[in-house]
């Protein structure tokens, strides 16, 4: 958890590449790289982003503890479009948009989790769903980073979650996290 946010936090502003004026605040390094490439992946498949539609670190006095949100006052999950996907309602997105949603999560290897699976959903809630130094972190992070630097692959590089291959394998992770 962190208080609050100045120079000597792990909290930091990010940018999300590819979205105009999209920043989020949230905890650096390898939790920062997953959780930008799942806001890009959202930005490119689902739909375009603006500035304030992406909600990370929050204060731990502005969360509800016990609920899946609390994740946000570490700075290791993002809200986004809250108002468009309240808390504690399911159905918001469009079946084809869960599709690319579960193709998301199943990019991540298990490492992020949808609020919208949660048992009080959270559709606009995307969190870290690994221990502090877990290692698959660190591997997602890399494989990440490597796709950054390949030109025609990661976010915004025009995968077809509808391909078997990839449907098959967000439906077992589905399966895994429900």
């Amino acid at each position: 958890m962190e208080n609050v946010l100045d120079v000597d936090s792990s909290i930091h502003l990010h940018d999300v590449a590819g979205a105009s004026g999209v920043t989020v605040t949230l905890r650096g390094g390898d939790v920062a790289v997953v959780l930008l490439h799942v806001i890009r992946r959202f930005h490119y498949e689902i739909d375009e982003l603006r500035r304030g539609d992406v909600i990370g670190w929050r204060h731990p006095g502005k969360v509800r503890k016990g609920l899946a949100e609390s994740n946000q006052a570490s700075g290791t999950a993002v809200q986004i479009r809250p108002g468009f996907y309240p808390s504690g309602v399911r159905g918001g997105f469009f079946p084809n948009q869960v599709v690319t949603i579960r193709d998301i999560l199943a990019d991540c290897d298990g490492v992020v989790r949808w609020g919208g699976d949660d048992k009080h959903p959270d559709e606009a809630l995307f969190y870290v769903d690994v221990e502090s130094g877990d290692g698959r972190l660190l591997k997602l992070a890399e494989k990440i980073r490597g796709w950054d630097w390949t030109p025609g692959r990661g976010a915004g590089s025009g995968v077809d979650p509808l391909q078997p291959s990839r449907r098959h394998a967000a439906e077992r992770l589905a399966r895994q996290q429900s």
